[in-house]
C-alpha cells in the first residue's frame, strides 16, 4: 500500500485533510487513514487528540539520532505535554510518502523548525496493533542540525540507547517487501554489488541523504555501490534489524558493523508489480562518521 498526497488532498498540515473524533481511532485498522489523520492532529498540538492513536500497552518510541527512549505512552505523553504548547504556526508535522500495510508503515515525514529548533526529514519505522501504534522509531540525519541544540538534545554515549525493542513487537510486514529486504541488506553487508542491484529495476533512484548523494539507474548504482559499500554504514557486516512495510514498499532497520560503532539507520525500498525495487532511500546520522570516512564517501558519489 502506497500513499503520496496529490495537491488537491493537502491539508494545511501538509498531509490529506479528513474528519476526526476521538472515538473514530480505534475504529480504523488502515494505516494510511489513521497517519493521515494523526499528522492533522499533531500539528494542532493536540496531546489527549495525539495520544488517542497510540496503544496503552505502546512498547517505545524512539528517536535513532537523539537517543531519546520514551519506553511507554505516559512518557511520551509527558514529553508532548512539554512541547506541543510551545508549537504555534506555522509549526508542521507532516507526511510526504506512507508505505503501508495493515500491521506496519514506512513513513517519509517533516518536522518543521518551530516543532525541535531544525528542520527533520525523517523516515520513521511504525508498528501497529489493531490500528493503534505499538512502536515508533525515528531516524534522520543530524548534519544540518544545529550543533548546540544536537549537543544538548542528544542521549551521552554511554546511555544511548541500543535496543530499539523490534523483538517486541515481532514481524508484521508483507512478505513481498521482507523478501525484498532481507535479500538487498544481505547483499550490502557482503558488499556484493552486482547482487544487491540485480534486484533493482533498469530505472532505479538510489538515495542517501546522509551524504546528499542521488544516482540514477541500475548500471551506474552498480559502479556508485562498488566505490561505497566497503565503507558505508549499510554496506558490508551491517546486520538487518526489522522490516517494516506492504506489498508495494516499506524499509528495513539495520546496525552498522563495528568500524561505525554500530550506528544505526534505515533503508526505504519500493517496489514495482514484478518485485523489483524501484527506489532506495536510506538516512542515518553522518554527524557519528569519521569526518575524514565521510569526506571519501561524498566524494565516492562522483561518478568516475
Amino acid at each position: 500500500m502506497r500513499w503520496l498526497p496529490s495537491a488537491e488532498a493537502i491539508g494545511s498540515g501538509g498531509v490529506r485533510t479528513t474528519c476526526w473524533n476521538r472515538q473514530s481511532v480505534g475504529m480504523q485498522t488502515d494505516p494510511v487513514h489513521i497517519l493521515g489523520e494523526f499528522f492533522d492532529i499533531k500539528t494542532s498540538a493536540d496531546v489527549e487528540g495525539t495520544m488517542a492513536f497510540f496503544s496503552p500497552d505502546l512498547v517505545c518510541y524512539v528517536d535513532a539520532t537523539l537517543g531519546w527512549d520514551l519506553a511507554g505512552y505516559d512518557v511520551l505523553q509527558a514529553t508532548f505535554e512539554q512541547y506541543m504548547p510551545n508549537w504555534k504556526p506555522p509549526a508542521r508535522s507532516y507526511a510526504t510518502r506512507i508505505l503501508a500495510n495493515d500491521t506496519s508503515a514506512l513513513v517519509h515525514m517533516t518536522d518543521t523548525p518551530e516543532l525541535f529548533g531544525g528542520e527533520l526529514r525523517i523516515l520513521a519505522a511504525l508498528d501497529f496493533v489493531d490500528g493503534k501504534i505499538v512502536r515508533w522509531i525515528d531516524y534522520w540525519d543530524g548534519a544540518s542540525f544545529d550543533g548546540d541544540l544536537y549537543a544538548q538534545f542528544r542521549t551521552p554515549a554511554d546511555a544511548f540507547p541500543t535496543d530499539l525493542r523490534h523483538e517486541q513487537v515481532g514481524a508484521n510486514a508483507a512478505p513481498e517487501i521482507v523478501q525484498a529486504a532481507t535479500a538487498l541488506q544481505a547483499a550490502f553487508a557482503d558488499g556484493d554489488a552486482s547482487a544487491a542491484t540485480a534486484l533493482m529495476h533498469t530505472d532505479v533512484v538510489f538515495e542517501d541523504r546522509a551524504l546528499r548523494a542521488q544516482i540514477v539507474g541500475r548500471i551506474e548504482t552498480t559502479r556508485y555501490l562498488e566505490r561505497i559499500l566497503d565503507q558505508v554504514p549499510y554496506g558490508r557486516a551491517s546486520q538487518l534489524r526489522h522490516v517494516v512495510g506492504g506489498r508495494a514498499g516499506g524499509g528495513f532497520e539495520w546496525t552498522a558493523g563495528s568500524k561505525h560503532d554500530s550506528l544505526v539507520g534505515i533503508t526505504a525500498l519500493e517496489l514495482d508489480a514484478d518485485g523489483l525495487i524501484v527506489t532506495v532511500t536510506s538516512v542515518y546520522d553522518s554527524r557519528q562518521l569519521d569526518p575524514a570516512r565521510k569526506t571519501a564517501l561524498v566524494e565516492a558519489s562522483i561518478p568516475r
